[in-house]
């Protein structure tokens, strides 16, 4: 099958091999005999011990080393402190080891270098990190490689995963290696493989896969794995069923297995092509002889219980158990929540308890009755959500952080803020601490309850347990003071916040410039408007309209105007609240011009009227004889 197919490559499979490849990019090796004054190897292990030494005081080289050194020309740093003393050694081996002209340093020193370099337990720091590149760099384009494909698929790897900018030093290592006429086999592209794909970087990936394919180095099942999950996580799942199709033609030598092809079944569920992801289960069962697992049937059933297709969801665990697949503690979870999101949570509460899952050996867990709880407590069922949790202690299982994190949220979203305040005390003696998201839910809940004393305590709690507050603790008290209409407290929390370097959002200026103008306070609204550029935070929709409804409200037209004429400019689209707004200010004022020509902009704009436009215009029109235009601003 031809590769192109996919990756746009004029390419065969059919030629490949496995092994090594020794050029496929025009670097120039270097072919001089190897030098006789090259560094002794004491010497250099002397230098790699400073490379690598973990001291934190100040190395300082010893007076045999540094005249050794002195002899032979190379940079003398008088110290090496700590954070940098391993690229500065760098750099000294890089300049003693690859001098000019240039030259193959010796292979036992070589092979110590890549040995001590390639070994995972020393991971390169930012401060070495440059330094090690640039000797692997010139060591290979000197034509001193890694001794064996471990190490340098070892070095690869631990060059992507150096930081910013790993997998292109991975890159152009490795480039240089087979530029010199190193030998390369596959695990080495994988490695890099790998780091393109985190790095989400997929043209360089098809580059080095058609390179790979042209030296003649078959890709192996690693390789195939590694294509197929970055196509399925950047949701181009038709590729991925073709990569699929290139490992399943005789001519690649690799059979796709169940983790690949759990992958693909996993990307179609997860873009909505669950028929599709069927027919590739039955296509790996029959005609791949490949078995399916857990993991499998888990993807398809998670995939038709988010469609809401519950009874295919159960009708996959049934042909699972009758396969001989266990179900897990996964499968019922995704069956427990697909149920309840679409309403039935008594029938999920009742499947929990089914003998079958006890039979396959199936015990709920902690997250099992997270889901239920949940559930219970979104549709008011404070009282069974309750029992729930303690039938959940009474069965052995203890509550988890998502558990206690559940019930405060639910307690609080139906009012119930006092006994969600006893979850958190129970919480914090079980020996959890609560997150920020979790002090956020109780003080919102406190705040529309206009309970600000317990909003503030619950604040001073967050802070004494060493939590900052965010812009949506700080959103929600701001609201809450708005609307007892304490703008001074209003002003020291804003000052706070910001004194905190907590960035004001968009929504706490909308919070606040709706505040002040519901108040009558349009000067103070207009103040924060302005201040909103200093933040560099554009205001939206709901800001725009606060402002033209209190300016039509204070009979201010002309610059209701002006900033509806702002919103265009920019790009902030007007909505019926907008056109309502000014045309509640043109009628009070009688300017049926002025209204004529926004209801044809509305028109223009697609903007149905709403009742609150009718009520508006019906009477007023119909006053001033206009009935007709009123019908055919309807109409259209």
């Amino acid at each position: 099958m031809d590769i192109g197919l996919h990756f746009g490559l004029n390419l065969e499979l059919g030629h490949g091999r496995s092994g090594p490849i020794h050029s496929m990019h025009p670097f120039t090796a270097y072919s001089s005999p190897l030098p006789q004054h090259s560094l002794p190897p004491p010497l250099l292990l002397l230098l790699l011990l400073l490379l690598f030494s973990p001291c934190s005081h100040l190395l300082i080289l010893s007076s045999p080393l540094r005249s050794r050194l002195r002899r032979r020309r190379a940079p003398l740093p008088p110290l090496l402190p700590s954070p940098s003393h391993r690229s500065q050694a760098l750099a000294l081996l890089r300049s003693t080891l690859l001098p000019n002209p240039p030259s193959r340093p010796d292979p036992s020193i070589v092979s110590i270098i890549f040995s001590t370099l390639s070994d995972p337990s020393l991971p390169f720091d930012d401060d070495d990190d440059d330094a090690a590149f640039r000797l692997l760099l010139d060591m290979a384009n000197r034509g001193a490689f890694p001794p064996d494909t471990f190490r340098l698929t070892q070095l690869v790897n631990k060059l992507c995963r150096s930081g910013v900018g790993g997998a292109a030093k991975g890159w152009d290592f490795l480039r240089a290696v087979t530029g010199a006429g190193g030998a390369v086999e596959a695990p080495a592209f994988d490695a890099l493989l790998a780091g393109l794909a985190r790095d989400r970087d997929f043209p360089k990936m098809k580059q080095l896969f058609s390179e790979m394919l042209n030296a003649g180095v078959r890709p192996n099942v690693v390789t195939y794995a590694i294509l197929v999950n970055h196509l399925c996580k950047s949701r181009r799942v038709d590729d991925a069923l073709q990569v699929l199709d290139v490992m399943s033609s005789p001519e690649s030598g690799v059979a796709p297995d169940t983790v690949t092809f759990n992958t693909v079944i996993d990307g179609l569920c997860k873009v909505g092509r669950l028929e599709d992801g069927l027919a590739l289960l039955d296509r790996m069962r029959t005609r791949q002889g490949c078995a399916p697992n857990t993991v499998t049937y888990n993807s398809l059933i998670d995939g038709f219980c988010k469609v809401g297709d519950i009874d295919m969801a159960h009708e996959l665990m049934n042909r699972m158990e009758h396969g001989g697949v266990p179900p897990s503690v996964v499968t019922l979870n995704t069956l427990l929540s697909g149920m309840c999101r679409t309403g039935r949570i008594g029938g999920a509460l009742e499947f929990l308890k089914q003998k079958r899952l006890a039979s396959a050996e199936v015990k709920p867990n902690a997250a099992s009755y997270s889901i239920l709880i949940g559930a219970f407590l979104h549709s008011n069922n404070v009282g069974r959500a309750m029992e729930l949790f303690d039938e959940m202690v009474e069965n052995g299982h203890s509550p988890d952080s998502v558990t206690y994190f559940t019930m405060i949220s639910g307690l609080a979203q139906v009012g119930k803020l006092d006994d969600a305040c006893s979850v958190a005390s129970s919480m914090r003696t079980a020996g959890f601490k609560l997150d920020t998201k979790s002090y956020n839910i109780l003080i919102s809940g406190f705040c529309k309850k206009k309970r600000l004393d317990d909003a503030h305590q619950v604040l001073a709690e967050m802070t004494k347990a060493g939590l900052r507050p965010d812009v949506f603790t700080y959103n929600s008290l701001l609201a809450a003071l708005c609307k007892a209409g304490d703008f001074p407290a209003v002003s020291e929390f804003l000052r706070k916040m910001i004194d905190d370097g907590c960035r004001p959002s968009v929504v706490t200026y909308g919070t606040l410039i709706h505040g002040y103008c519901k108040a009558g306070n349009l000067e103070e609204a207009l103040k924060i408007f302005e201040n909103m550029a200093e933040f560099k935070v554009e205001p939206n929709t709901v800001i725009y309209n606060s402002l033209i409804d209190s300016l039509c409200k204070n009979g201010n037209m002309d610059m209701a105007i002006s900033l509806m004429y702002e919103m265009r400019e920019k790009r902030v689209s007007p909505n019926v609240i907008t056109y309502n707004a000014l045309l509640k200010g043109f009628r009070e004022r009688n300017m049926a011009d002025k209204a004529f020509e926004l209801m044809d902009r509305m028109r223009q704009e697609r903007c149905s009227p709403n009742f609150v436009t009718m009520d508006i215009l019906t009477e007023w029109l119909s006053a001033i004889g206009e009935t007709e235009r009123l019908r055919c601003f309807v109409q259209v």
